[in-house]
């Protein structure tokens, strides 16, 4: 299954990196190349252990939906994201924060992921996905960052 990791230094504390992190709000913000969109999302500002939400978005002008699941919440160390329905054979996505020196926070992101359809869905991983999905992510990561900053 291929996994990688992205490592983002942030000007802010674990705490506000956390809960940036978790917010659907943000999430929508920081991904708007893609249009996503939560079109089911639990009440209140950000996600916490066990809430799901449902994304809809447009990759290579198709589009996507996909309901993701809390599945480790340890405030404000690292969660976990998993796919419970979607494009995806598998998704599994760790995000932690650790404190460092004057306030930053060093994000570290790990993505475990599988495409459906055996050997074609192999062949999309190596051809598309393995760079499309971390450059994707960074994006993501350096709005987060900007975010904070300010």
């Amino acid at each position: 299954m291929p996994t990688f990791r992205l490592a983002t230094l942030v000007p802010a504390s674990a705490e506000d990196c956390f809960d940036l992190s978790l917010s659907v709000d943000a999430h929508v913000a920081s991904m708007g190349r893609s249009d996503e969109q939560a079109v089911r999302r639990p009440a209140g500002g950000l996600l916490g252990p066990g809430d799901e939400v449902t994304w809809r978005a447009r990759h290579f002008g198709l589009p996507f939906t996909m309901t993701s699941a809390i599945t480790a919440f340890d405030r404000p160390v690292r969660f976990v994201d998993e796919q419970q329905r979607g494009p995806f054979a598998a998704w599994w996505h760790e995000h932690t924060f650790t404190a460092g020196d004057s306030g930053t926070t060093l994000m570290t992101d790990t993505i475990r992921y599988a495409a459906p359809l055996g050997p074609l869905g192999r062949l999309a991983e190596r051809a598309v996905l393995d760079r499309y999905l971390p450059r994707l992510l960074a994006e993501r990561n350096e709005w987060l960052r900007r975010e904070l900053s300010t």
